[in-house]
């Protein structure tokens, strides 16, 4: 049962009487965070490759097509105007040239190398790893290199549309312009050989790359240290015959270049003894630069990529850091609740185990109700069928359906009404504080069904002095429909087994509204109910360890709960206990410094509080984003596989609460879809709760509507009894 302030007047209409149609804050937000989520990992797949690229190699075809001067002629080929052109590099000069890069680790060891011995080289770079390490490409061009395109994502070209082409070129462009602010005009194609290999489908390819205004530039001499030959064959490959000049292929990226780089100091200074010079291409042809520098906006477009490459680079290596430590944290709660939920269950189950001298002693029952008239008889019955003596106060929150006319009517023993203007559910339980007779307090919800042994088990842990407090073990009613399974499995894995586990560590957080029991010595030392928080049952429970007080769970103290049965009152529920989880751990913040008592929550409940309801379940999305990425970029094997895994140690523990509290397991059928579905609700709802407490906003309390459907289990005390309830009246007798 959730109290609530008076209801707000209508919401103001748009011309022509009809309401205007916004999107929700709630679900706007999220939606923008999703979408960008989305963008960046986008980019990031579409930056290293996984997204859109493509790794076919064409088989070698004919050459017939391919002018003779061309596979005869020289590695550097122009088609620039129409014409079919190729040039040789004159004797003793030599042109470095380094495919595949910018590489983070292997480039800056070759450019250490080049700067040793005073040497010029020509940097192909792919557009990829460009954008990814623009300091690089800039370093190349500070020190006197020449930048060469590769493509953007390396893809055989001859296997592509023309679109495509011109797709890989401007955006190889764009990289190059936003690393180091310039264009060029040299090009090597990916897979490229020897002119002489030139075949009829790299042909065309090469006369359209000339109209685009490019330089063709492949090789005549192949150190091969792709194949990781060793160090001496790597130089011996790449040493022309008899003084002539070359253009020698090398890699500074895809994979272990150590032997490039060893092999490079040696190669460099050896040829340079033998009166070798090493030059970028432009300079040994004694040519004009390749590169033309970029201003206005084709520069900032440059930069821009840039920046949002680096951003998204950024924001998945946060990503993968978050992730892993929501695997943590979601796989250390796992395995806390199954190991403490073991020895809590072998504790309280063991023969001749007891709190200490059993509890007879009358209890006050507190039903707080606002607007009830469909529980509150199957409440009220369910209360008067205990075996525990008790005394049932329901407190009327100002209802307008005639909820205390109903009470009074079924004239049952021992049950009294006391009304009040509408306060909240904390002013409607201090109230029933100050009316109760005894010691032993029992709260519980107007939606709520008790067995008939409810009370009499959840007030036996008081047998020990030093309990202050009992949560019982509240479960669904409603639980026939989907998302009422979905809620009954969260509470019998979630909140049931972690009341285990924080019983044995002694820092249970909440006492649900729907089963708690306190002592009234216990209550008045800590203030009583508070409204500081919308969480008031979490905000008490805190309340009791700080000030010494045992707060303790009984499992065989089984309440029914009517859940929410549509998503906008679930919505409601979880929004509401979310942002005052969030208060309540700002208002009892000054545990974490204090000693004694306050101190030890502070620094076990709190932090487990925060992590395990707080940054965990705010964290977890990334699991089913990076599972919604790898499905559809792969590898999907590792990712179903993965998925699956994780579900399977979930439904271990879940297994296990089920077995715990004697529950079918046909309920678990349903606990992939809930994964999938109805976490992600939580999430929203959960950002939701953090947005609202970032910009300082206010939450009001919300009423659910409720059916009146939930009875004991097999038609005990209070089934089917709401059918007794008239129709909703006016209630005009006064406050007392």
């Amino acid at each position: 049962m959730a109290s609530r302030t008076r209801r707000s007047g209508p919401a103001p209409r748009a011309r022509g009487g009809s309401r205007r149609r916004r999107l929700p804050m709630r679900l706007l937000l999220p939606l923008l965070v999703l979408v960008a989520l989305g963008a960046m990992l986008m980019l990031r797949g579409y930056v290293h490759s996984e997204v859109l690229a493509d790794h076919r190699v064409g088989p070698p075809t004919a050459n017939d097509h391919v002018p003779k001067d061309i596979l005869k002629g020289g590695p550097v080929i122009d088609t620039r105007g129409g014409k079919a052109t190729s040039l040789d590099i004159p004797d003793h000069e030599l042109v470095l040239t380094f495919d595949d890069g910018p590489d983070p680790m292997w480039t800056p060891k070759v450019l250490d190398v080049l700067k040793k011995h005073d040497a010029r080289a020509v940097f192909f770079i792919t557009g990829t790893m460009a954008s990814r390490y623009p300091d690089l490409v800039q370093r190349m061009v500070d020190e006197g290199h020449e930048i060469g395109l590769h493509t953007f994502n390396h893809p055989d070209l001859s296997l592509q549309s023309k679109s495509r082409v011109d797709w890989e070129l401007s955006q190889n462009q764009l990289a190059l312009a936003g690393a180091a602010g310039i264009r060029t005009s040299l090009f090597r194609p990916p897979y490229s050989s020897f002119a002489r290999n030139m075949d009829n489908n790299t042909w065309p390819v090469t006369e359209y790359i000339g109209s685009r205004g490019y330089l063709t530039v492949v090789n005549d001499t192949d150190s091969e240290d792709w194949r990781k030959p060793g160090v001496e064959q790597i130089i011996r490959n790449a040493t022309p015959k008899n003084g002539d000049g070359a253009i020698v292929l090398m890699h500074d990226s895809g994979g272990n270049r150590s032997q490039t780089v060893a092999a490079l100091d040696r190669y460099v200074s050896g040829l340079q003894a033998e009166g070798y010079r090493f030059h970028t291409l432009t300079g040994a042809l004694d040519a004009p630069s390749a590169h033309t520098p970029v201003a206005g906006l084709e520069s900032l477009k440059g930069e821009a990529w840039v920046f949002l490459v680096q951003a998204s680079d950024n924001v998945t290596e946060v990503l993968v850091a978050g992730l892993a430590v929501v695997g943590v944290l979601a796989f250390g709660r796992l395995g806390l609740m199954l190991i403490l939920s073991v020895a809590h269950a072998r504790r309280v189950r063991r023969r001749g185990f007891s709190w200490g001298e059993p509890v007879t002693e009358p209890v006050s029952v507190l039903v707080p109700a606002y607007n009830e008239a469909k529980c509150i008889e199957q409440t009220v019955r369910s209360l008067v069928a205990s075996d525990h003596p008790i005394e049932v106060l329901v407190i009327d929150d100002g209802s307008s359906d005639g909820t205390a006319r109903i009470v009074e009517n079924l004239d049952l023993p021992g049950v009294r009404v006391v009304r009040q203007l509408n306060a909240g559910k904390p002013a409607a339980l201090n109230r029933g504080i100050a009316n109760a007779k005894y010691d032993l307090i029992v709260m519980m919800d107007g939606d709520t069904v008790f067995e008939p042994t409810t009370v009499r088990e959840l007030v036996q842990p008081f047998g020990d002095p030093r309990v202050g407090a009992v949560a019982g073990n509240a479960k669904v009613g409603n639980r026939d429909s989907l998302i009422g399974a979905w809620q009954h499995i969260e509470y019998v894995m979630g909140f049931n087994l972690d009341r285990r586990m924080y019983d044995v560590l002694r820092c249970m957080p909440t006492i649900p509204g729907a089963v708690g029991a306190f002592r009234r010595r216990a209550l008045e030392r800590v203030g009583g109910m508070s409204d500081d928080t919308l969480a008031e049952d979490t905000d008490i429970t805190m309340a009791m360890h700080r000030d010494g007080w045992h707060v303790v769970y009984a499992e065989k103290a089984v309440a029914w709960t009517e859940a929410p049965e549509s998503v906008q009152q679930l919505w409601s529920q979880r929004y509401r206990w979310s942002y005052g989880t969030m208060q309540a751990i700002w208002k009892h913040r000054r545990s974490v410094i204090e000693r004694g008592p306050s101190g030890r929550f502070g620094r076990v409940g709190m932090p487990l509080v925060s992590m395990f309801m707080v940054v965990a379940p705010l964290l977890a999305p990334l699991i089913d984003v990076f599972l919604l990425y790898g499905l559809v970029f792969g590898p999907t094997e590792k990712t179903i596989g993965a998925w699956l895994g994780v579900l399977a140690v979930q439904g271990v523990c879940a297994a296990y609460a089920f077995h715990l509290d004697k529950e079918r397991m046909t309920h678990l059928i349903s606990l992939p879809l809930q994964q999938i579905l109805y976490r992600q609700l939580m999430y929203v709802v959960l950002l939701q709760s953090w947005i609202t407490a970032l910009t300082g906003g206010r939450l009001r309390w919300q009423k659910l509507r409720r059916t009146g459907a939930v009875g004991l289990p097999g038609g005990g005390a209070g089934a089917g009894a709401g059918a007794a309830a008239a129709q909703p009246q006016m209630d005009g007798r006064p406050v007392r």
